[in-house]
């Protein structure tokens, strides 16, 4: 039977959650993202997505798409419970219900929670084999930034991760998935995966690939199926430091060919790597505090004819105003642009006050009591309406953009875009979609956490990263962690390899005979 004969089920359901954050994400919030049977191929297709990488290497190959459900809503709080059985019932159904299958690709993010769930993917596949067997090879992608279950790698026939973050590389993440199930369909290949954790988490911000020593590890693992026979593929995944489950932190995952005991020792050799290197993967020194971080831009800026980015990383829901508001009060009349400020009940009044208006505000800070609370001001209204486009940067390429009601606001020499839709800011189109020109600004302030770098970071003069008391603060030991297991480095700073000495020796000998390169 050749590839042209395979059907295959497309799906994905994918939520970063910030489990701390008060609001919960619903079904609506993953309706609003949701595809379904043709208009998934339709809308995924040609896409920067994992989803879009799945459909080209399934249509290239002749191989017949069988549409489930495909929702993704990026990063927020807590999925709703009702909403996470609502979308795995919806998996299930659709793969239950779709005839004969040869094979199943998904997209799970890896670092959802919800209020009853601290494993909600590895729930939904312990599921989906309950239902459905063994005998349909299932192939995951997950994002970067998964805290996966050691059950996970039980669960899937092989799994793969973003190698990069910015996650410039996301559809070909699901390329790497689905060619590996057609070479396991066609003969070509056996996939066997494992799993090893070390027992490290890092914030967010300090998972950026391009940073060293993660781009050494990251740069080995590429090079692993190129050097050593065997190997099929590898991933380190970073974790999501605020997601509260017991599986938080890094995990290596390698694929080799007919050989868990080969995938097994790559993988504890990479997570040794990771393990030596913790100290040095913590960046501490990269973050000031919001005052000298404020001054630390404003002097660049003054000095400097291109923007400085301002990172207010902390920011997990992107209306926080800590930095807002001290720009608002004193910018020192330079030119300061805020992109998508999450808060709805601004934009739906500015929309019906219309362009030229000036309202009183009550702007951002309204998601949680760390958020910094409202801006009170007057802002003039530069624009205002319903805002869809088509992306056009490198993680949001050729997808659907619906920021709803949606507004520009003047406050001085601070200019604001208030969206209805919680998006970060992380390519030029934030800016341009709002008529802002980036090189005419002194000062971008951006929530971002590594994926602004793609675009950003060329063509800033600096970036200055601050640190405030919302819930995606550096200083992890400032989270009300319930769930995380004991032992993790930095919450642990004496944290120790579980395992004992003699796994200890063993993963250091295979390091030191791989080397370095």
């Amino acid at each position: 039977m050749n590839s042209k004969a395979w059907r295959v089920a497309v799906g994905g359901f994918a939520l970063e959650s910030v489990s701390f954050l008060p609001v919960e994400t619903g079904i609506a919030d993953f309706e609003h993202e949701a595809r379904r049977g043709q208009q998934l191929i339709e809308d995924l297709a040609g896409t920067a997505s994992v989803g879009g990488g799945f459909l080209q290497v399934l249509q290239d190959a002749g191989a017949e798409i069988v549409p489930l459900v495909y929702t993704d809503c990026s990063a927020a709080g807590h999925a709703s419970d009702e909403s996470f059985q609502r979308y795995r019932d919806e998996i299930l159904d659709g793969i239950a219900g779709a005839g004969p299958l040869d094979g199943v690709l998904l997209f799970l993010h890896g670092a959802m929670t919800t209020p009853s769930r601290t494993d909600p993917e590895g729930d939904l596949l312990q599921a989906l084999r309950e239902r459905c067997g063994f005998d349909v090879p299932v192939m995951v992608g997950f994002d970067l930034h998964a805290n996966l279950s050691p059950r996970t790698a039980e669960l899937c026939d092989a799994l793969f991760g973003f190698h990069f973050s910015p996650h410039v590389d996301m559809a070909e993440t699901g390329a790497r998935a689905a060619r590996c199930l057609l070479a396991k369909l066609n003969g070509t290949a056996d996939p066997q995966v494992a799993l090893v954790k070390p027992p490290v988490t890092l914030p967010s911000i300090f998972t950026a690939t391009a940073l060293a020593p993660l781009q050494d590890i990251v740069a080995d693992s590429l090079a692993l199926p190129k050097k050593v026979p065997g190997i099929l593929d590898a991933s380190v995944f970073c974790g999501f430091a605020y997601a509260d489950t017991p599986d938080l932190g890094f995990s290596v995952a390698v694929v080799a060919d007919g050989s868990r005991e080969l995938a097994q020792q790559e993988a504890e050799r990479l997570a040794w790597r990771v393990w030596t290197l913790r100290e040095a993967l913590l960046h501490e020194e990269l973050v000031d505090d919001l005052d000298a971080g404020l001054a630390k831009a404003k002097r660049i800026a003054r000095a400097n004819e291109r923007p400085v980015v301002l990172l207010e990383h902390a920011d997990r829901f992107n209306d926080s105003t800590w930095a807002l508001q001290r720009l608002i009060e004193d910018a020192d009349g330079l030119a300061v642009h805020c992109p998508y400020l999450w808060d709805a009940e601004t934009a739906g009044a500015a929309v019906q006050a219309g362009a030229g208006a000036r309202i009183k505000v009550s702007l951002g800070g309204k998601s949680s009591e760390r958020a910094g609370g409202p801006v009170e001001a007057e802002a003039e209204v530069l624009w205002a309406g319903h805002k869809v486009f088509t992306g056009t940067g490198p993680m949001r390429q050729g997808r659907r953009i619906d920021l709803g009601p949606a507004a520009l606001l003047r406050l001085g020499t601070v200019t604001v875009s208030v969206i209805s839709v919680c998006t970060s800011a992380i390519d030029l189109d934030a800016l341009e979609q709002f008529g802002i020109d980036v090189t005419a600004q002194d000062i971008v302030l951006l929530r971002s956490k590594t994926h602004f770098r793609a675009v950003y970071q060329p063509l800033a003069a600096a970036i200055v990263i601050v640190d405030t008391p919302d819930w995606g603060t550096a200083d992890l030991a400032q989270l009300p962690y319930r769930h995380v297991r004991p032992g993790i480095f930095p919450l642990d700073r004496e944290a120790a390899w579980p395992g004992g000495a003699g796994k200890q020796q063993e993963a250091r000998r295979l390091a030191a005979g791989q080397g370095d390169d």
